[in-house]
């Protein structure tokens, strides 16, 4: 009995060996079958157009990210001079008495 058992654990180990490798063999042709072939070379000249292209949309991206900056930067400084501004000459009060215009 001992030896039957051997017998079926070592068919059963084999069978699913023989399973391993052959589901490891289909999957390899899958795999090279659907393989994609690579670009023309056409292909890859326009992408590197596109790529060119959106590298100087970034800069200027950037550019008028920062004129912006600059933009607000010197409104606020404007706005903080004016305050300024006002609050030091504020107008003199308006003298009492009588105004003839001559």
């Amino acid at each position: 009995m001992d030896r039957d058992m051997v017998e079926t654990f070592l068919a059963f180990i084999a069978g699913m060996t023989a399973m391993g490798c052959c589901t490891g063999i289909i999957v390899m042709l899958i795999r090279r079958r659907t393989k994609q072939p690579l670009p023309p070379v056409e292909v890859t000249r326009r992408l590197d157009e596109v790529l060119e292209r959106l590298a100087r949309l970034e800069n200027g991206v950037d550019s008028t990210a920062v004129e912006v900056e600059r933009i607000s930067e010197a409104q606020r400084f404007t706005a903080r001079v004016l305050a300024d501004r006002s609050a030091a000459q504020s107008l003199p009060d308006k003298p009492r008495g009588y105004t003839t215009p001559h």
